[in-house]
């Protein structure tokens, strides 16, 4: 409550303005979620703030986008483009060329609120179906223009940036229906511009129009989920918080078909070929690197909300933690949907927020030898066939009993179950009061897991006054992946960047990839080369050069030197 700290933080209520930078930066427009008191109270201790001096300090963005540095591109383009997707469709607006010239990285938040717009389209297309993607492409390579595809904009890995101009793709106007669902074949045919909870409410939905019969779910629900597209999950090989059970976004696709500016390359849905090396698994994850997605055949699954079985644990340590959920994955009963664990540092900090740190709640952990500094939390759900959730459940919790584990029943789950998609608008407030939010997430085996953590964790704590949350939550048979989400209050913008590099640094140093779900972008290209090695990297070289002869599609990702490509 706001009388428990003593005065009233000046949270922001009001949506951006229409046509300001602070629109262009927002995930969507009116949305807003404000730090509860419990965090409050954590920013001040942390950052040693005085209440009074808890106030917007930092550019908000509400500068109106106006006069900004006009587009090159000859009127006889626009025209071109013009007469492919209609005028209605074709805009050089400068609010529209900022809009959708940006992701949602921190970067570009950044960027943004300074009013900083030094790279931008020249113009935003609308396409209305794939056969107008085919032709823009084409036109685009014949003349050489650059193509970024955009989907709902929600990339944090700068991603969606057009730095070399061109034009901009948006799918998400037109091209955001699902336009088959095959029950016998167990698949849906999307478009890549649908929304995520409009794919789900149309599975869900028992959708006879499109051949089904009883309510399907497409498995995926990244915490993006609500302002994300299909076809950016697949782009950017993303992964769902139940994605243990369902499978990350690379396991959910059976075809494809993609516009590429050597010609369209469609896929088979089958299971599974022995036809050499599969081009349907080269294009996922691409960035429209190599060509603009315009359908994808997605496995789906039946719907049974009603048997989602819940469990959590309190594990005396982060190792018993880790060790229950490997066991847990790699027991051959079933996997749970949900699984996640939770650092001492993120388990503590979850505690307090809810007040779990105080009272009956603290006298009943201590009495189980749960200690402060050391616990973590473990929740998960089991889905699918009722017997099969609750035996997956059943046998979870065994493990986590035979490593010291305390049940807590299914509230912790359904507690953090309700700001699974919302959390992520508090970045708004904290950015406003100067502060910053940012997250770095790595895939880890088993093996490694330890050393990527602890050498990651060092060099975080070694900056004085920085919160790090750390989790893993997408589980397989040989390993994880480990999030650090770090808050703090830098001293200036350079400072929280070159923090931020010597942590992406760490986890590479320890043996951790440069992503494990949010893609490569512009912002982890250039570690690619080190990462994958030099052949490895001549190998997605060699890719770009046949698809995009003349690195049109959006250049930049993936390859730090693909300027080299154009001739």
């Amino acid at each position: 409550m706001a009388e428990d700290l003593g005065f009233e933080p000046q949270w922001r209520t009001e949506p951006a303005g229409e046509g300001t930078y602070r629109e262009a930066l927002m995930f969507t427009a009116d949305a807003h979620r404000h730090p509860s008191d419990a965090w409050v109270s954590m920013f001040l201790d942390e950052f040693n703030i005085a209440p009074h001096d808890f106030v917007p300090n930092f550019p908000d963005g509400d500068r109106l986008i106006e006069g900004v540095e006009p587009g090159t591109l000859d009127e006889s383009h626009r025209a071109a483009f013009a007469a492919i997707v209609g005028e209605e469709n074709v805009s050089d607006s400068d609010r529209d060329r900022v809009r959708f010239g940006h992701g949602k990285s921190i970067d570009e938040d950044i960027a943004l609120r300074l009013g900083q717009t030094p790279n931008l389209p020249d113009l935003v297309l609308h396409p209305r179906d794939k056969h107008e993607v085919a032709r823009i492409v084409s036109y685009c390579h014949e003349h050489r223009i650059p193509i970024v595809p955009f989907g709902a904009g929600t990339s944090v890995v700068i991603g969606t940036r057009a730095d070399h101009g061109g034009v901009i793709l948006v799918l998400r106007t037109h091209m955001n229906q699902l336009l088959e669902i095959n029950e016998r074949d167990q698949v849906a045919v999307v478009q890549p511009g649908m929304m995520g909870p409009d794919y789900e409410r149309t599975l869900n939905s028992v959708a006879r129009n499109l051949g089904a019969t009883e309510p399907w779910t497409g498995g995926h629900f990244p915490q993006s989920f609500e302002i994300a597209t299909v076809g950016g999950w697949v782009t950017a090989l993303g992964s769902g918080q139940a994605s243990t059970y369902y499978g990350d976004a690379y396991d959910l696709v059976i075809a494809q078909e993609y516009v590429t500016p050597i010609g369209t390359i469609t896929t088979h849905a089958y299971p599974a070929t022995a036809n050499g090396p599969k081009i349907n698994d080269i294009l996922k994850g691409s960035e429209g690197a190599f060509g603009i997605l315009v359908e994808v055949t997605l496995k789906i699954f039946r719907h049974k909300p009603q048997n989602t079985a819940r469990f959590a644990l309190m594990m005396p340590s982060w190792d018993d933690a880790v060790q229950t959920a490997r066991k847990i994955v790699q027991g051959e009963f079933g996997k749970p949907a949900v699984l996640r664990i939770s650092d001492p540092e993120e388990t503590e900090r979850g505690l307090a927020l809810k007040g779990f740190d105080a009272g009956a709640a603290a006298k009943y952990f201590a009495l189980r030898g749960m200690k402060p500094g050391s616990r973590c939390l473990l929740i998960g759900t089991a889905e699918g066939h009722r017997k099969a959730a609750e035996l997956i459940a059943h046998e979870s919790l065994k493990i986590g009993r035979s490593h010291g584990g305390v049940s807590l029943t299914g509230f912790a789950t359904k507690q953090w179950e309700k700001g699974r998609y919302h959390d992520v608008h508090v970045r708004n407030d904290i950015m406003d009061f100067g502060m910053v939010i940012d997250t770095l997430e790595t895939s880890v085996t088993w093996s490694n897991l330890h050393q990527v953590h602890q050498t990651v964790r060092a060099v975080i704590e070694a900056r004085p006054g920085t919160m790090c949350l750390s989790h893993a939550s997408h589980f397989y048979e040989q390993g994880t992946n480990l999030y650090f989400i770090m808050i703090l209050k830098p001293e200036s913008i350079d400072e929280f960047f070159e923090f931020r590099s010597r942590v992406v640094e760490a986890i590479l140093a320890a043996g951790g990839s440069p992503s494990h779900h949010h893609g490569v972008g512009r912002l982890f290209r250039d570690h690619l080369p080190d990462h994958l090695g030099s052949v490895e990297t001549g190998v997605l070289r060699a890719l770009k050069r046949h698809f995009d002869p003349h690195n049109i599609m959006n250049p930049g990702v993936l390859l730090a030197a693909d300027e080299e490509l154009q001739d």
